[in-house]
């Protein structure tokens, strides 16, 4: 999708923040058109440094929107600052006591110590003391100024440098220095106690070694702000050697063999430890990166902007990596990381060249198999965890990140590098604006999971939770049984909350794990897995021991014998659930299987069948084939057939409903089909001399198929009546099997000559627009339709997502009424939208993901000013992309009121943007479209892994003034369920059921009450339901009486020589009633 400069954009940012992240609220808004300052600097930036100076623009107006004015938005905080630190100076020392001493110090204020566990012993050897800090900064992006606005509460990092006087040099082992910490943290939270503000305490980025204080402020003028008062420890406590990440640091007396136990490395515990000693290094870092750098600072800004949007942050929960990770990544790469230890990243760089490269790096670089060790020459051992070792603090700043987090954050790197390297679209809103971290737009299930309270409680030899632990071998189980059917799995923990002073420090309780997966389509319902050969020992002991009774041995067609697994055949995701239920069930126990939950296939579900979309479609699909067969096989037909072309939703696997017929019961709906002969001068130079041809070149074809097999019917149909420059006829052809089709003649000529007769008539208005709409359906129909029909076609192969996704989308157009309004081919454009631009994700691997993905779409879309633009080669360049967008500037400058074209959908096929749009939608219904679609992402956002698929679906009817309600036995639907569900001795086809095919009586109805009152009433019907919807058009309210009026009045008052009159509602409601006869059940009235 283009996006024209002038719209207004605004940022979604709906996220947590780090606990280091300050802000305020928010609005990033849409280029405004203008001009670059000088064509030297426009020149530069088209050329390397930006994709395009449009995008340069987009950049300098967000971030010029996203700073917060330090003066006048955040001048108070300064004086509160000054104000806690000189209270903080003033809290007394306090002499050494014992823990058990020190626990019962604290009674008195009502302050509970936030020890972590496993709790200090009461009788421990050691003392804890409070003296005054040594040190107290500011820090985080309120320092640095690389805040941003948001709608969450302004935060300032206060940091309290600890004396070291109050530490020794064995406090590194055990926690002892993390006890030492929690004892000074309340000292300085009864030291400001007795102050107005609210205290309480919170884990630092969740992390259960670094509690932390949170104060509450708030101005004059309303603005609130949190001051986060973080502990650091003074540089060179401890050595760096002894914390470094294969080290261990937590010894056990209970352990019989403390040897092993000593050798098992502790990397979260030590880097936790090494983060409080480098606090002042790491700030004195970004102030010089700032002065190295002047674009330091704004690329830090893109990265938070980038980072929040995508749902990361500092935090475990976060994913481990947030604003500091970012920044300190980009401050090192300025010094070091290149070839012979140069610098990667110049000091020269734009702030957009900086943001690009750091993607680029993440995207690159697998900081699981190759460590990045900078500024030393020490080898760090591989620990199965990402890692960027700053040689020069000891510290690993990814210490927080897990594998899944990891994986994450490349792929989302990599698909933003994707973007920014593509010069055809403009991706800034993909980049920047939209959000990408709800579960159901990202992820193709998600499965909720109790952690078993056994593990929650485990004695563990590092520092990280019960949860997380057990995380961690859950996802390496996962890792290992799913193979190739998943292409990520990513694992949620709760978040901890803050606590009051006075209460123990949260404790883990037994919590819901969330673990999202992404399907590699490909591979996820593969029913046989290949293991290890049978001669391979060692590899099928494993084997074995991994999958247990599941795992057997097996001989194949090509002689080979492998272990194997063998799942029962279903849908993919019931593969997929088969497959979790029974690695968690044999890894962690059943009562483990007892608390899984599934979300994801309820939307699957919602279709007609589950199917694959093959199978639904192969029968009429080989129908076809023989078809096409039949007709070139025939030896009497006066013109070589050039192609038989597809032209019906259900040959490209499109339709809600999938064909179904049998030899006893033919296709309700003929499938369309366009045929095309060889050129030839015999046709005639009259466009209806040619339609009146077309009919005996189609008698003709039915004939001869009928000599050729006598089980094959054929009968000619007439349509467009009145109409005599359109297709006048069409041929129904119906075989034994049950399959039926609809032929319609093409021939090239008509064009030819609807043209001709255009540029000749100036005069005849009405024979002009005659001739304009009898080309522009000779087009759709002959061209646009059988080309989008091989190109959805091929890529349903390609994406085999794509046919549940356009089902479902036009499932939720019917189920809302709109289906009258938008045509089929239109709809799969929005859906083969999604699969060929699916920026900021990669392509729907589920039918879910593809769903909400359009609907996301179509609330975030302003078709006013941006054309829906599809691409199905890839061939497209930028300049075709700018001529669509002037083509549809210059719509809106002929009809700004839109009263032509309301929807401009372009593709590589057809670049004017209104074949399959020319006829609708009209505004109010586009405008019904954009408003059903932000409701349900509404409900989507609001529910999450709680929505009820079916809410997505259900519409109000108290919008519509009245509402028609059909019989279920008219409904066309109701038709086929009926007769699907006879008894098979009972079926009987005649030729009455011939003569019912591809009749809709509904249909029928809902046209001629169309023809009749359309101008008057806008109409919105399903074309699977039995409601019928009407609006009164506004454009026709109470006027002065007129004679030639065209529609039935009825008078309303009498004014100065006036009589106002409007439209007679009862009585057109009552026609409406009488054309529909007993098809009516009632009309209410709203």
């Amino acid at each position: 999708m283009a996006v024209n400069p002038s719209k207004r954009r605004k940022l979604d940012h709906e996220i947590q923040e780090d606990s280091s992240n300050e802000a305020e609220s928010e609005q990033v808004s849409r280029t405004k058109s203008a001009r670059l300052s000088n064509h030297e600097d426009g020149a530069l930036y088209s050329g390397g440094s930006y994709k395009s100076s449009l995008f340069k623009l987009q950049v300098d107006e967000m971030l010029a929107e996203v700073k917060p004015n330090y003066e006048k938005r955040l001048s108070f905080i300064s004086d509160e600052l000054h104000k806690l630190k000189g209270l903080i100076e003033s809290i007394g020392d306090r002499d050494p006591l014992s823990v058990q001493d020190a626990m019962k110090a604290f009674k008195p204020y009502n302050i509970t110590i936030p020890f972590p566990d496993p709790k200090p012993s009461p009788d421990a050897a050691y003392k804890l003391s409070y003296a005054r800090p040594s040190k107290i900064n500011i820090s985080g992006s309120f320092a640095t100024k690389t805040m941003i606005k948001s709608d969450s509460t302004i935060s300032i990092d206060m940091i309290v440098t600890m004396p070291s006087s109050i530490f020794q040099d064995k406090d590194y082992l055990n926690y002892r220095y993390f006890y030492k910490r929690a004892y000074y943290l309340a000292c300085i939270a009864a030291g400001l106690q007795a102050g107005e503000s609210k205290l309480e305490y919170e884990y630092k980025n969740g992390n259960k070694l670094h509690p932390i204080l949170v104060l509450n402020s708030k101005s004059k003028h309303g603005h609130v702000a949190e001051i986060h008062i973080l502990l650091a420890a003074p540089e060179g406590l401890f050595a760096e050697s002894k914390l470094r990440p294969e080290r261990n640091s937590i010894r056990s007396k209970e352990t019989k063999d403390s040897e092993s136990f000593a050798s098992v490395p502790t990397p979260f515990y030590n880097a936790s430890l090494r983060s409080d000693c480098c606090v002042e290094s790491y700030l004195k870092l970004l102030h010089g990166s700032s002065k190295q750098s002047s674009a330091f600072k704004d690329s830090c800004i893109l990265g938070r902007i980038w980072l929040r949007q995508r749902g990361f942050g500092s935090s475990l929960a976060g994913g481990g990596f947030g604003t500091f990770e970012w920044s300190a990544l980009i401050a090192l790469l300025l010094r070091t990381g290149g070839p012979q230890k140069r610098a990667l990243l110049s000091s020269g760089y734009s702030s957009y060249q900086i943001f690009k490269a750091v993607l680029h790096f993440l995207s690159t670089t697998d900081l699981l198999k190759r460590p990045l060790v900078l500024e030393t020459d020490l080898l760090v051992s591989k620990l199965g965890l990402p890692m960027i070792y700053d040689g020069q603090r000891g510290h690993n700043i990814m210490y927080k990140m897990t594998p899944w987090s990891y994986d994450l954050l490349r792929q989302e790197a990599t698909t933003t590098s994707k973007m920014l390297n593509d010069s055809t679209f403009d991706y800034f809103e993909p980049t920047f604006i939209i959000r990408t971290d709800h579960l159901l737009h990202r992820f193709d299930c998600i499965v909720r999971l109790e952690v078993p309270e056994s593990e929650v409680t485990k004695t563990l030899c590092d520092a990280v939770s019960g949860t997380r632990n057990f995380s961690l071998r859950l996802y390496n189980v996962l890792k290992e049984g799913l193979m190739d059917r998943v292409t990520l799995i990513h694992l949620r923990e709760t978040v901890p909350e803050r606590w009051p002073l006075k209460s123990p420090s949260t404790t883990e309780n037994q919590q819901d794990l969330v673990i999202s997966v992404i399907f590699n389509p490909a591979n996820v319902d593969r029913l046989v897995d290949h293991g290890p050969s049978a001669e391979d020992k060692k590899a099928a002991a494993k084997f074995q021991k991994f999958w247990g009774e599941k795992a057997e041995l097996r001989r194949f067609k090509d002689g080979s014998i492998l272990e194997s697994l063998v799942w029962p055949a279903g849908s993919s995701y019931s593969t997929f659930q088969n497959i979790v239920t029974f690695l968690i069930g044999r890894h962690f126990g059943p009562n483990a299987i007892a608390s899984l939950e599934f979300v994801g296939e309820a939307f699957s579900k919602a279709l007609p069948t589950c199917l694959t979309s093959g199978q639904l479609f192969e029968a009429l699909r080989q129908a076809f084939q023989k078809l096409e067969r039949d007709i070139r096989n025939l030896e009497d037909l006066p013109l070589q057939l050039r192609q038989l072309s597809a032209t019906s939703p259900s040959l490209r696997n499109s339709s809600i409903y999938p064909p179904s017929f049998s030899n006893l019961r033919p296709l309700a709906d003929p499938a369309d089909v366009v045929i095309q002969f060889e050129g030839s001068g015999r046709w005639p130079d009259d466009i209806e001399a040619i339609q009146r041809t077309k009919i005996a070149f189609l008698l003709k074809i039915g004939s001869c198929l009928e000599e050729t097999n006598e089980e094959i019917i054929s009968r000619i149909g007439l349509e467009n009546d009145g109409q005599a420059l359109q297709n006048c006829a069409f041929l129904d052809i119906f075989y034994p099997s049950g399959a039926s089709f609809r032929l319609r003649i093409q021939n090239d000529r008509e064009q030819t000559l609807l043209e001709r007769q255009i540029k000749g008539i100036v005069e005849d208005h009405t024979a002009r627009t005659d001739a304009v709409a009898a080309l522009a359906n000779y087009k759709r129909l002959f061209v646009h339709v059988p080309l989008l029909t091989q190109s959805i076609a091929t890529h349903c192969t390609r994406f085999p997502l794509l046919s549940p996704t356009i089902r479902l989308v036009k499932m939720w157009f019917d189920r809302h009424l709109l289906s009258e309004h938008f045509s089929e081919e239109f709809i799969e454009l929005l859906a083969a939208h999604v699969f060929l631009h699916p920026m900021p994700w990669n392509a729907p691997s589920s039918a879910m993901t593809g769903f909400l993905r359009v609907l996301l779409f179509l609330s975030r879309w302003d078709w006013r000013l941006v054309p829906l633009i599809v691409d199905f080669t890839g061939t497209m360049t930028s300049s075709d992309v700018a001529t669509i967008n002037t083509r549809l500037e210059a719509w809106r400058k002929v009809d700004p009121s839109m009263n032509r074209t309301v929807l401009f959908a372009a593709t590589n096929h057809d670049t004017t943007g209104t074949a399959f749009t020319s006829n609708g939608p009209t505004k109010v219904a586009a405008a019904r479209m954009t408003a059903l679609a932000r409701s349900a992402c509404k409900i989507v956002k609001e529910h999450g892994i709680s929505l009820d698929y079916k809410t997505v679906f259900a519409t109000s009817l108290d919008d519509y003034d009245f509402v028609i309600h059909i019989n279920p036995k008219h409904s066309k639907t109701f038709k086929e369920l009926s007769a699907s569900k006879q008894f098979k001795n009972l079926e009987v086809q005649s030729n009455a059921d011939l003569e019912l095919v591809g009749l809709d009586s509904v249909d029928t109805y809902v046209h001629e009450i169309q023809d009749r009152y359309g101008e008057t009433v806008i109409f919105f019907r399903s074309k699977t339901g039995t409601v019928v919807a009407g609006l009164w058009n506004p454009q026709y309210g109470p006027r002065s009486f007129k004679v030639n009026l065209s529609y039935a009045t009825r008078p309303l008052a009498v004014g100065d020589d006036q009589e106002i009159v409007g439209i007679d509602k009862s009585t057109m409601l009552a026609e409406i009633s009488r054309i529909g006869g007993d098809m009516i059940v009632k009309i209410e009235v709203r």
